[in-house]
């Protein structure tokens, strides 16, 4: 799911698409009006599913499409390589999902983790 913004809405940390990815904005600057054309805004930012890097420039008056991705919490079931079996806490859905190599020490079976969703995309969020 997705909806509509105004590109001058958006800041550091928040979501947007990029070429119909979802990304989290790591870079936002805007240049001042011209004498012929509006105010522009660079943004540069890094898909949240495959961690590829993009950016993007748009007037700041443009509408721009904002994911709406959604956090949960899971339950792990199970630990084998590099995957995790999770058990979502709301639909009680089992869903398996690769994990980091740098977080792999913080997973353990039994424990709840959060994770973010987005339209069949799962990827474990520990901040």
């Amino acid at each position: 799911m997705k909806e509509q913004t105004e590109v001058r809405t958006l800041k550091e940390g928040k979501y947007v698409m990029v070429d119909d990815v979802p990304c989290i904005i790591i870079g936002f600057s805007t240049s001042k009006p011209g004498k012929h054309g509006a105010a522009k805004a660079r943004i540069d930012a890094i898909g949240i599913f495959d961690g590829q890097k993009r950016s993007i420039v748009q007037p700041v008056t443009a509408k721009i499409y904002v994911p709406i991705i959604e956090r949960r919490s899971g339950q792990v079931l199970s630990i084998s390589g590099d995957t995790v079996q999770l058990m979502d806490m709301e639909t009680y859905n089992t869903i398996e999902i690769k994990v980091p190599e740098e977080i792999k020490d913080k997973i353990e079976v039994g424990k709840e983790i959060s994770f973010l969703h987005w339209e069949g995309n799962y990827k474990i969020d520990v901040r």
